[in-house]
């Protein structure tokens, strides 16, 4: 009799391979998040998911694919909120409020505080670390934001020149010295951080915005 798999064309195995790939994910991202890079091994990694180190490196290559990818997992859960799916009956201020505040609670977690800490220190011995964080991490952000920035232009809502450098102005008004402080183990200030985004609104909004802001 014909095998089934090869009559539909469907691999056997495929969904207990991308279930274990996604157990390998949740636990390098843990381990990169607790430990640091450095400390992170992929023989801890294989035994936490449950899995051989053979399949870890036939899923990511090795621990900077895998960190990479980790970054990547981590970075997912903010594109989101730069997305303009659900935001274009808003004002160009409520958008952009919604996302300054979904970038400063993002960013004032207490576990990416330590994940940037970390980072830092393991780029001070490895350089291609923080390129790949970068890479991985803030470069795409930006990149999505400034699209979003670009798509407010196109539609006469703003009257940007340089998308991308608008972008960094936005995102460093709304992290002020909140980002520093934290870094440094001051506690986190709600209300400051609140008030910091709706500063960078409105500088934003007098500095770009038209009659249809």
């Amino acid at each position: 009799m014909e095998d089934h798999a090869a009559k539909t064309g469907v691999a056997k195995g495929r969904p207990a391979d991308l279930g274990k790939r996604a157990d390998i994910l949740r636990a390098a991202t843990r381990s990169f998040f607790d430990r640091g890079y450095a400390a992170t091994s992929i023989e801890q990694i294989a035994a936490d998911a449950g899995v051989s180190k053979v399949t870890v490196y036939n899923h990511f290559g090795g621990k900077p694919g895998l960190f990479s990818a980790s970054v990547e997992a981590e970075v997912e859960r903010m594109r989101g909120h730069f997305s303009i799916a659900g935001l274009e009956g808003g004002s160009v201020r409520e958008r952009l409020l919604a996302i300054g505040e979904a970038m400063s609670a993002f960013l004032s977690r207490p576990e990416m505080v330590q994940f940037d800490r970390r980072i830092a220190a393991e780029t001070e011995r490895d350089p291609s670390i923080g390129t790949s964080f970068l890479a991985a991490g803030p470069l795409r952000i930006k990149k999505s934001f400034s699209a979003l920035l670009k798509a407010m232009k196109d539609a006469g809502q703003v009257d940007i020149e340089d998308t991308d450098l608008a972008a960094e102005q936005f995102a460093a008004m709304c992290k002020g010295m909140g980002d520093l402080e934290r870094r440094f183990g001051m506690p986190q200030d709600v209300k400051r951080d609140r008030e910091r985004v709706q500063g960078a609104v409105e500088v934003f909004c007098r500095a770009y915005g038209t009659g249809k802001t």
